[in-house]
């Protein structure tokens, strides 16, 4: 499975981004897909996940500004970021894998496909 994210940028404070994860390759109903982030100097963080069953999980960091969802049709994943903050500047990374555990998606060795990476830059 291979995984392409797009959609960064350079925002203002309080302004939205959205950024797109298409997955191509073979992936099944047991595939999970995440977003994490990562800062300079900062070790990769977990953002969002969307879980088998449906549900979305976050980190406390961004949760009630990011919503993640899905396009089953195109096998994409969308993360839209609101009230953006300066400490949300990072790299953002999708991620994706069938083996995943409920006990694990918050941890990034979990998974086993990556994104490129996309630049996410919020000024003050």
């Amino acid at each position: 499975v291979q995984l392409q994210a797009s959609g960064g940028g350079l925002v203002q404070a309080g302004g939205s981004l959205r950024l797109s994860c298409a997955a191509s390759g073979r992936t099944f109903s047991t595939y999970v897909m995440g977003w994490f982030r990562q800062a300079p100097g900062m070790e990769r963080e977990f953002v969002a996940v969307r879980w088998r069953s449906g549900s979305v999980f976050y980190s406390d960091s961004v949760k009630g500004r990011f919503t993640m969802s899905r396009d089953s049709a195109k096998n994409t994943v969308y993360l839209q970021m609101n009230s953006l903050k300066p400490d949300d500047t990072a790299v953002y990374y999708c991620a994706g894998s069938s083996r995943v555990t409920m006990s694990a998606i918050r941890s990034p060795s979990a998974y086993r496909n990556w994104g490129q990476g996309t630049q996410v830059t919020v000024s003050s």
